[in-house]
């Protein structure tokens, strides 16, 4: 856009308008990334606690195999964990931060009874296998709040680079031409001003000459 325009006052008025569009968006677009950021931050802080929660259930799941393992014997304890169902059936709905949708888990359908008969087995095993239905629930919304994440930081980025370019170079451009016009279009008028004055200064004189 730079020096493109010729200094018309229609250029002029066009101007000003890009340039009060162009103020506009970026604020809009900076409450978008102050309101996207906020919401990422959280996020972040609610992912490091359930990873810190994941290692704790984790470490007391491990514990509870060990024993079970120690008094069961390891052969056993890998044929109760074929009957363990692999699958979970997940209930995800999109939310939308400031446009952007990410992803929330509504329902995880967790097995709730355990899968295995109890005559056989120990309370250790009991206890492991609700620690890591635990963990599983626990990995299930990292992950999806991680993906959240992701997503969410890759559109603030996005509106920062369009925040940039708007702050960095087309509201800049635009001011320059801006003030390009304005100036050319004051100096005409200084111009048209003088040209008047001396045409009505000869004018003057003519009528004072006798006839």
């Amino acid at each position: 856009m730079r020096g493109n325009l010729s200094p018309t006052k229609a250029n002029l008025i066009q101007l000003k308008n890009q340039l009060k569009l162009a103020e506009e968006g970026h604020d809009l677009l900076e409450r978008k990334r102050n309101v996207m950021m906020r919401e990422l931050v959280s996020m972040i802080k609610d992912a490091q606690k359930l990873q810190e929660e994941i290692n704790s259930v984790f470490e007391k799941a491990y514990e509870s195999l060990r024993y079970a393992c120690l008094d069961l014997g390891m052969e056993f304890i890998e044929e109760i964990g074929l009957s363990v169902p692999e699958y979970v059936n997940l209930s995800v709905r999109m939310r939308s931060v400031m446009g952007v949708e990410v992803p929330e888990i509504v329902e995880a359908d967790l097995p709730e009874q355990i899968p295995y008969g109890i005559h056989r087995t120990n309370s250790a095993l009991d206890r492991a296998y609700v620690s890591f239905r635990e963990v599983l629930s626990l990995i299930i919304k990292v992950s999806l709040l991680e993906n959240a994440v992701y997503r969410l930081a890759y559109e603030v980025k996005k509106v920062r680079k369009r925040v940039s370019a708007l702050e960095n170079v087309i509201i800049p451009n635009i001011r320059e031409n801006l003030k390009r016009i304005q100036e050319t279009l004051e100096e005409w008028a200084k111009e048209d001003f003088v040209r008047l004055k001396m045409i009505k200064e000869r004018m003057g004189k003519e009528k004072s000459i006798p006839r």
